[in-house]
């Protein structure tokens, strides 16, 4: 097997120069995809869909027409993004008497209006309730980079586990995930991709499975920061499928990016400088060393945001699902339907005042960054951690990791606001940690801007895949 050219830019530069074609980029993404089946990262692959869609791109090109920004680029999406004909299992067997969508996610048309090609659906944690990449159906996403390093099974993070893992192995350069409360932040940092969850309300929800309407947003998982911007881009537009997006006219990014002047950056201090793994520690010092990030910031309501978060979470998740859990208890997992039942349970004034202290981080947050552009913050406490363990000591505090994990990304999803993560390869660990870039809102651009200096400092892992001896066909 050739390995492919690694990027979307790339892929798609090559398609539209005629140096490759979309069909023979298909066939080598189909086939990778047909021997991971051990990975736990795919739920459904769309080989004819795709076969279909990149005739379509070579036919175009070969015409003389310009066959799209992203064209014959594979791409995934978590299994709670609509595809017509298909079941949308959000992981969880509560789904499995849905209807077939009618038609595609507003995220997957956009996508491929650009050029991209559907080639999978991915695993996730069950309803996009978890951080650790986990499935009481489907097993645990195995993370490649793990597997790489030394053939341990260690977690993706959650809950985009599939798409993160795929991205990370080289099999498609970008992967659609969703974040509510740090779901595309810290599958990035555990595989070692670029992410970008961008300000809530900006990007179309639009036959996306959802979770926590409150806090859910969509986004890309991609190899390189350039990749992440391009998605961004095709996925920007009006619908009227989502009743909370932005009204706001699009605001491509990829464009200028690599032209793009450094913003100013602080780093937060406080809720986000304890616990931290050396390793992640030292990435910290490294990203705001290469950013000038001097000066420090703190969130004073970072940890009762953070429980802010919790209750919406429960009580929202709990609501949406109170019929099924009623219905069909038997259909949910273990965890996932104690969560949720607790979470219908929860009084009225708890989440009224959740919503106010949301509010507050939010007029924070917004402080903070009037004197900054951007402001920097660890993904995660620690890397990817074993599968299985529970419970971990970092920097001399016990975590309780399917909790914990999302310890820096789940304050700052309640204030709304883009963020980006990038990842570097720790020293000690040999693993990926990341560095969440936290922007204003609808600043995507200042994100990535920030997102592509650091990557030209280092904070890039290219995907690798692993050995065929991790592989099952």
């Amino acid at each position: 097997m050739t390995a492919p050219a690694h990027s979307a830019t790339a892929i798609a530069a090559d398609i539209a120069a005629g140096r490759r074609s979309a069909a023979d980029i298909i066939e080598d993404a189909l086939e990778r995809l047909s021997t991971i089946t051990r990975w736990n990262a795919v739920t459904r692959i769309y080989a004819d869909r795709a076969r279909q869609r990149a005739a379509m791109i070579d036919a175009a090109r070969a015409a003389g027409r310009h066959p799209g920004p992203l064209a014959g680029v594979p791409f995934a999406a978590k299994d709670l993004y609509d595809v017509a004909g298909h079941i949308t299992r959000a992981g969880s067997a509560s789904t499995d008497a849905n209807p077939p969508a009618d038609r595609d996610a507003d995220a997957i048309a956009a996508m491929e209006a650009a050029g991209a090609i559907l080639v999978a659906s991915t695993t996730m944690d069950e309803l996009a309730y978890g951080f650790a990449g986990d499935n009481a159906r489907d097993g645990a996403a195995l993370n490649p980079r793990g597997l790489v390093l030394d053939g341990v099974e260690r977690a993706t993070g959650g809950s985009s586990s599939g798409s993160a893992a795929l991205v990370g192995a080289g099999i498609v350069p970008i992967a659609l995930g969703s974040d509510t409360n740090g779901s595309i932040r810290v599958p990035a940092a555990l595989c070692g991709v670029t992410g970008l969850k961008p300000t809530y309300g900006r990007l179309s929800r639009g036959g996306v499975f959802g979770f926590v309407t409150s806090l859910d947003h969509v986004g890309p998982l991609a190899t390189t920061v350039a990749d992440a911007a391009l998605a961004y881009d095709a996925l920007q537009g009006p619908s009227d499928r989502d009743p909370v997006q932005a009204r706001r006219r699009s605001q491509p990014v990829a464009e200028n990016l690599a032209h793009a002047p450094i913003p100013r950056a602080k780093r937060l201090a406080g809720h986000f400088a304890d616990p931290l793994d050396p390793d992640v520690a030292d990435a910290l010092e490294a990203a705001c060393s290469a950013l000038g990030a001097d000066d420090s910031a703190e969130l004073t309501l970072a940890a009762a945001a953070r429980g802010a978060a919790f209750i919406i979470t429960n009580a929202e998740g709990g609501a949406l699902h109170l019929p099924a859990l009623i219905d069909r208890p038997e259909a949910f997992g273990a965890l996932v339907r104690d969560r949720l039942r607790a979470g219908a349970l929860l009084p009225a004034v708890w989440v009224a005042r959740a919503h106010k202290l949301r509010r507050l981080m939010a007029g924070e947050l917004a402080r903070l960054m009037a004197a900054t552009d951007i402001l920097l913050a660890p993904a995660t406490p620690c890397p990817a951690f074993t599968i299985g363990t529970e419970h971990q000591t970092v920097a001399g505090r016990e975590l309780a990791l399917r909790l914990d994990i999302g310890l820096f990304t789940q304050p700052l999803t309640m204030a709304g606001v883009p963020i980006a993560v990038v990842s570097a390869t720790g020293a000690r660990s040999g693993l990926p940690v990341g560095i969440q870039i936290i922007g204003r809102p609808f600043r995507e651009d200042q994100v990535l801007a920030a997102a592509l200096a650091l990557e030209r400092q280092g904070f890039h892992i290219a995907p690798q895949m692993p050995p065929a001896r991790h592989d099952r066909a």
